[in-house]
């Protein structure tokens, strides 16, 4: 069994206060401390290193938080490790408690203190707003119901607040967060401690855009008007249109270096047999990027979800049979680079903005384009973001008539789908299933948001059932699947009252087969 320890280094004074350590920063203290029971005060000098830990805490494709969760349920990766069960839908409550306690610990009072410290019409505060909404939209897209409009605010117990009324807030922060943000693009809001920009506001407000249109897309199955008008806002305002000068990176993914080439280093997780089906099947030369070739064969092979026990240990799904990720995030012994650790983390890209642009002209919004436009755009544009610049191969690709094969795997699986890569002209079906199987590619590696976007379009792309479930709320996975995370065991310890308040806010029982709100598949 690994355990993940993670180093624990103060990003200032500031950062400790809001991080509970009682010690004083300076020998001073009696001087700057007329207040006795406080450590320090914070003031303008501290904003940028709250900022850039609100920003490292955010661990994407961290071990515990999303490869046991999100990028397995997005069939990115496969569990071949006999320690875990994560991939057989049983749910570790230690391990999702990682992500849970990360947002309110290491965010929340970060990007509150700024919102106390500085102007609401400033650059700042603007961007702080903006990763509000991107820390908790992935915070509740795993969840539903969480505490949000009294987070951070001490209390022996905080309640719970509905997945429609966050969403609402979440494009209300968005909306004002742009209106102040076009009128400061010149402007170098936190500097070089901003892990992904630079301080670059024009960016910011693309970024901003990109988030809402996201957001709008994924609500535009349970309230087409609003999504439509956040959508058009959203495109109107400027979203991300170049690869690689939009793509946003975050510069440290944590203080241990990149999170997915952390775990990586684990050999616990391969290549999932639906990402084989389509990456070879399409001869996509994006597969190269993704994942290494097996060691065994040197081919790339996937393993299905869901292995027993023993399952895992046979000689088709050992580590050596199966591909580890790609070069950028595995170690020279797997095969991969020397900077492997410091490797940028994928935040959110302009592959993902064209594809949800063509979505949203599919559903007849004004999206700047027709959708096969817009989806050779985005297939287009995830080319050149993974260094793809062969321009004869990418007109290949994106007028190839192949479609996914079948793995070649112990449970004989089929193709994962039949579309070929090429857009279709006339069938509207056939398109939206082109558009999802492309925008689950372009997402790769970021598992927490494949997996919310799949479970909005599970009825027009479906991956395979995981072969077995040790879940009794999915006894036969061919017909149910897993669709948010329980509520923590530690909640119902400590804010137990809340939490079961909370459960009257869900679409069902607090299980892992009730659907979110924007869900309704």
């Amino acid at each position: 069994m690994k355990r993940v320890f993670k180093k624990i280094i103060p990003y200032s004074c500031a950062a400790l206060l809001l991080t509970a350590v009682s010690t004083s920063c300076t020998d001073n203290y009696e001087e700057i401390n007329t207040d006795k029971n406080a450590v320090m005060s914070i003031g303008a000098a501290e904003m940028p290193y709250l900022f850039s830990k609100a920003i490292s805490a955010v661990r994407w494709n961290d071990q515990v938080g999303d490869v046991f969760h999100g990028d397995q349920y997005a069939q990115y990766l496969a569990n071949i490790s006999p320690s875990w069960s994560s991939d057989r839908l049983i749910i570790d409550m230690g391990f999702a408690a990682s992500p849970w306690n990360a947002q309110y610990t290491e965010i929340v009072p970060q990007l509150q203190t700024i919102f106390e410290k500085t102007d609401p019409n400033s650059a700042e505060y603007a961007i702080a707003n903006i990763w509000w909404v991107y820390t908790f939209h992935r915070h509740t897209d795993y969840w539903g119901p969480i505490p949000y409009f009294k987070a951070g605010i001490p209390g022996k117990s905080v309640a719970y607040d509905p997945q429609d009324k966050i969403y609402d807030d979440f494009f209300k922060r968005l909306a004002a967060a742009t209106n102040v943000l076009k009128t400061k693009t010149s402007e170098k809001p936190f500097g070089s401690f901003d892990l992904i920009y630079g301080g670059d506001a024009a960016k910011w407000l693309k970024f901003a855009n990109t988030l809402r249109l996201r957001l709008a897309i994924r609500i535009s199955d349970v309230d087409p008007a609003r999504a439509k008008t956040e959508g058009e806002a959203a495109f109107s305002g400027g979203v991300f249109t170049s690869s690689p000068d939009d793509d946003a990176l975050a510069k440290k993914n944590n203080l241990d270096g990149n999170s997915l080439s952390a775990q990586s280093d684990y050999n616990e997780a391969r290549m999932s047999a639906a990402m084989e089906s389509v990456l070879k099947g399409y001869e996509d030369p994006r597969i190269s990027v993704y994942f290494l070739p097996a060691l065994n064969t040197n081919t790339y092979e996937g393993v299905r979800n869901g292995l027993k026990t023993a399952e895992v240990s046979l000689p088709m799904n050992v580590a050596k049979a199966a591909s580890h990720v790609g070069p950028r995030w595995s170690s020279p012994a797997s095969g991969g680079i020397a900077s492997y650790l410091s490797t940028p983390a994928n935040v959110m890209s302009t592959a993902e903005a064209y594809l949800l642009r063509a979505e949203g002209a599919m559903l007849g919004w004004n999206m700047g384009g027709t959708p096969k436009e817009l989806y050779e755009g985005g297939i287009i544009n995830s080319m050149k973001q993974w260094g793809i610049t062969d321009q004869a191969a990418i007109n290949a690709y994106v007028s190839s008539t192949k479609t996914p094969v079948a793995p070649q795997d112990m449970f004989n699986s089929p193709a994962l789908t039949h579309v070929p890569v090429k857009f279709d002209p006339s069938n509207a079906a056939v398109q939206r299933e082109q558009i999802a199987v492309q925008k689950w590619l372009a997402l790769f590696p970021d598992g927490r948001e494949a997996w919310a976007s799949y479970r909005r379009t599970h009825k027009i792309f479906d991956l395979y059932p995981i072969t077995t479930s040790d879940n009794p709320d999915i006894p036969d996975p061919s017909s149910k699947w897993i669709r948010r995370l329980p509520f923590l065991t530690a909640e119902y310890q400590s804010n137990g009252d809340e939490t079961r308040k909370a459960v009257s806010l869900l679409n069902g029982q607090d299980k892992i087969i009730t659907p979110l709100w924007w869900d309704k598949n």
